[in-house]
């Protein structure tokens, strides 16, 4: 059987009266249903009551990007500038979810947001504007955006780490990539490693380094062009061979009863 692969979701406002409705993008749905090859689970931001619910029923977990910035309080940061999105009830979810999923082994992709709620949720911060800061460049936008798509459109590269999971998958030890961002990696959580950094030195790529299964973070969006993306596809097929071996884990003590 396919793995079951949750997709964490947004709460935004929908329709003429702006009614709260959980959400995620119709490209994670694909990506899964996609290279992943699995089944797509929405996971609502319930809350916290909802991980030990849902989380032995799951094979994988893709946290997904999202315009909604992680709020400060659950790194000591200090508060957004007026009118900066927030999703609290996708915090109150996502959070402990990382953390129950790390401990359990489940496959675990981190994407964007994801990425910033992976940091948040091992004990990292955040910066709230990377392109604020002195040195640093723009990653909310592609460096030249006359010949391609915004969410395609290569922003800049990422040095990787020689020897590190995406230098093995890419062949290569730097990678161009799609970037759309405004918070950064301030303190980088302990748990976590560093594995690849944008060219003013932004973390963009991490590995949790004591997780007993597949779990890793990227700060960019392979879900937008994994179709044309030699790396993003391969990325999300071995996140998805990650999540069918634990399927196959979990189905064992069904069989044998």
């Amino acid at each position: 059987m396919k793995p079951l692969i949750g997709i964490s979701c947004c709460v935004k406002p929908f329709g003429i009266f702006a009614t709260p409705n959980h959400a995620a993008s119709d490209s994670y749905i694909r990506v899964v249903l996609g290279p992943v090859d699995g089944i797509p689970v929405l996971l609502p931001a319930a809350g916290e009551a909802l991980v030990p619910e849902i989380l032995p029923r799951l094979d994988g977990l893709i946290l997904t990007g999202s315009r909604s910035n992680v709020c400060p309080e659950y790194y000591e940061g200090p508060p957004h500038a007026e009118g900066t999105p927030e999703d609290k009830a996708r915090d109150a979810t996502t959070l402990p979810l990382i953390r129950a999923a790390i401990a359990a082994g489940l496959p675990l992709l981190a994407i964007c947001r994801g990425f910033q709620e992976l940091n948040v949720a091992l004990g990292g911060s955040l910066n709230q504007r990377v392109q604020d800061l002195p040195g640093r460049i723009d990653h909310s936008t592609p460096s030249d955006q006359r010949f391609a798509k915004v969410r395609t459109a290569k922003a800049h590269n990422v040095r990787l780490l020689p020897g590190s999971f995406l230098a093995e998958l890419s062949g290569r030890t730097e990678i161009p990539v799609n970037s759309l961002h405004n918070q950064g990696v301030a303190r980088l959580a302990p748990r976590l490693a560093a594995e690849g950094w944008a060219p003013d030195g932004t973390i963009e790529a991490v590995r949790v380094k004591d997780a007993p299964g597949f779990a890793y973070g990227i700060q960019w969006h392979p879900e937008y062009d994994w179709e044309t993306d030699s790396l993003s596809r391969t990325l999300f097929e071995r996140f998805g061979a990650a999540a069918t071996a634990w399927a196959a884990r979990r189905a064992l003590p069904q069989a044998a009863e």
